[in-house]
């Protein structure tokens, strides 16, 4: 499987293509098991009980849960971190996420070019059910106006397309585990959690999941490299997933390279307002995709190519 290649030279520049489409292109059991979700999960730091603890992250995120263990939405922290032209560089996004609705709000911040070149603003995006919106993108597109991006066609279903993987997805790709390892507990900001480490399968995830997120793990589970998704997942002590990092692996003009993805949740019950753009806020012209000896690409909005086209 092959996440489509990359065209670009420099690099902030190469790393743009990946993770903002040209600008920088986890649900087993079920949380409301007579407040299960409350209970301190001594049995599953190992065996079947690890792999179910897991497995249901998703589902204990959405609820409905009770007393402490209740979700529903969170304040979310993201980075994605690859190297491009031999510097290790990181994309950051910062914003909430509701869970149930399976919509957000994020601020993503590119790295500056060292030389202070193709410096670009923050990117809002905002995240809903099979579709990904961005403004300030750049390539042409009027500042005020937003470019919608249909996740089931990209080739890596917007896990790391937008420079954000998708707080919902990154936790039903955790459906699809078979083996976990519980490493142990540890402090996450002040809280105990417990570190689990396996592989997920994408297909199984895309199996697994809501039918929200189906279409887009589907598309992922046909464009990676591999099929399977290295991660280290942190669940507190009523099995909220805290942090979950993976490890996505795909071809860059003939190259293997990783993507690291972190995604951090706090602040759980919070309040999340997402509307979305008016369709005459939606930009339909012309973007340029990139340059290559001194020429430009450019495709129309609404109809963007597959990830890390530059």
């Amino acid at each position: 499987m092959v996440v489509q290649q990359h065209r670009s030279g420099g690099g902030t520049r190469a790393v743009r293509a990946l993770a903002v489409v040209g600008v920088m292109v986890a649900a087993a059991g079920c949380a409301g098991d007579g407040g299960g979700g409350d209970r301190a999960a001594a049995d599953d730091r190992s065996g079947p009980g690890a792999v179910t603890a897991v497995r249901r992250a998703a589902a204990v995120l959405v609820g409905p849960g009770s007393g402490s263990a209740a979700a529903g939405s969170a304040e979310v922290v993201t980075s994605m971190e690859t190297a491009a032209g031999g510097t290790r560089v990181t994309i950051r996004g910062k914003g909430t996420y509701d869970f149930r609705n399976q919509s957000g709000r994020l601020k993503v911040v590119l790295p500056q070019d060292p030389a202070g070149e193709d410096e670009h603003r923050p990117i809002t995006e905002l995240l809903a059910p099979g579709a990904l919106y961005m403004m300030n993108r750049g390539a042409g597109v009027p500042v005020d106006k937003w470019v919608r991006i249909d996740t089931t066609a990209l080739a890596d279903g917007n896990l790391v397309t937008g420079g954000v993987t998708d707080p919902m997805a990154a936790a039903e790709l955790l459906g699809g585990v078979s083996a976990v390892t519980y490493v142990g507990e540890t402090d996450l900001a002040g809280v105990t959690v417990r570190h689990y480490r396996g592989t997920s399968d994408i297909g199984r995830a895309a199996r697994r999941a809501s039918a929200a997120s189906r279409g887009a793990l589907t598309a992922a589970a046909n464009g990676f490299r591999t099929d399977t998704v290295p991660f280290d997942a942190y669940l507190d002590e009523q099995g909220r997933l805290r942090k979950v990092r993976h490890r996505f692996s795909f071809a860059n003009e003939g190259e293997t390279r990783e993507v690291v993805s972190t995604t951090l949740l706090y602040g759980f019950g919070v309040t999340v307002s997402v509307p979305l753009p008016d369709a005459r806020d939606i930009y339909t012209g012309e973007i340029e995709q990139g340059r290559a000896a001194g020429t430009s690409d450019r495709t129309r909005a609404g109809s963007e190519p597959s990830p890390g086209r530059p």
